[in-house]
């Protein structure tokens, strides 16, 4: 197996391994390591099933489903699998959805820097994406180191935010695109918090825990929060803490939710694109769920 690092501060291409065939110990937690050390990893021309995409990520620890069944079954059902989750713009029979069908607009909500499952108790460690079908332009997905943009944050604000926490919700930029989400679909997960600098369990470096679910700042008064909030987004997606990867169909994308976060580019929504992917459970909860009506915002309730 080799690992070559991408860019220079994060992010690596991973050859001469076949991920359909069985993973030894040995390899298993090579990988791992290559992921603690580089935060995703890019496996070309693996083309891996639906099915040998599940084996390949349970070798990493138990896969989400909380996710399907509580949320994305409403609307996502074409695969069949609540271990698997549809990231495309195709609708049940396969075509592609109109742009205010749910799958489409789910698109949409993905372009903004996130963490998947960070807004849970129990976030995801790891996403593991399978490229089918993809788009000649647009369509990329930004990755952005969350410890490389720790090291370089302003000393004065790395201190201000070192005992600050944040308060994650689920539907967070939904609401805020006024997406017509049900009250039980938001409220689907309670709001939890973390602290805004956490240390990655693998590498030991300390990163910013921010992302577009964070709803406010438990310490400071809404507008202040949302403004140190959107400061910190603002500088973890400057280039220089980021990688843009242009899919090709074959393409794995393994990426730790601990140190990244991503966002999807726009594209044609007529045209069909297609990833599949699986999430790892992590095992490090947040500092507990909060209730609902007191921590998420007023303008973010339901009319």
């Amino acid at each position: 197996m080799k690992v070559e690092p991408i860019t220079p501060v994060f992010a690596a291409r991973v050859t001469g391994i076949d991920l359909k065939a069985p993973l030894s110990e040995e390899q298993i937690r090579a990988i791992g390591a290559a992921c603690d050390e580089h935060g995703m990893l890019v496996f070309p021309d693996q083309h891996l099933s639906t099915e040998e995409l599940v084996v390949y990520g349970r070798h990493f620890g138990p896969i989400d489903t909380t996710l399907q069944t509580r949320l994305m079954n409403k609307f996502q059902t074409r695969l069949g699998n609540d271990e698997v989750s549809d990231i495309s713009n195709l609708a049940v029979s396969g075509e592609v959805a109109p742009r205010e069908h749910p799958q489409a607009v789910m698109n949409v909500g993905n372009r903004f820097w996130h963490s998947d499952r960070s807004f849970a108790d129990l976030p995801d460690r790891y996403s593991i994406w399978s490229a089918f079908q993809v788009v000649d332009e647009g369509g990329e997905t930004d990755f952005a180191d969350l410890r490389a943009a720790y090291d370089t944050l302003d000393p004065v604000l790395k201190d201000f935010i070192a005992d600050k926490h944040g308060v994650f919700y689920s539907h967070n930029t939904r609401d805020w695109l006024c997406i017509g989400d049900s009250n039980d679909e938001r409220h689907a997960y309670p709001p939890v918090k973390w602290p805004m600098v956490r240390t990655h369990p693998g590498s030991k470096r300390k990163l910013i825990w921010c992302d577009s679910k964070v709803c406010r700042v438990v310490e400071l008064s809404l507008p202040e929060g949302r403004a140190i909030i959107h400061e910190l987004i603002e500088h973890i997606g400057e280039e220089r803490h980021r990688y843009r990867h242009a899919w090709r169909p074959g393409d794995l994308v393994m990426v730790d939710n601990r140190c990244t976060l991503h966002r999807g580019r726009r594209f044609d929504l007529s045209l069909p694109r297609e990833l599949r992917r699986v999430e790892i459970v992590d095992d490090v909860p947040s500092l507990g769920e909060l209730s609902w009506e007191e921590w998420v915002p007023q303008p973010y309730a339901a009319a």
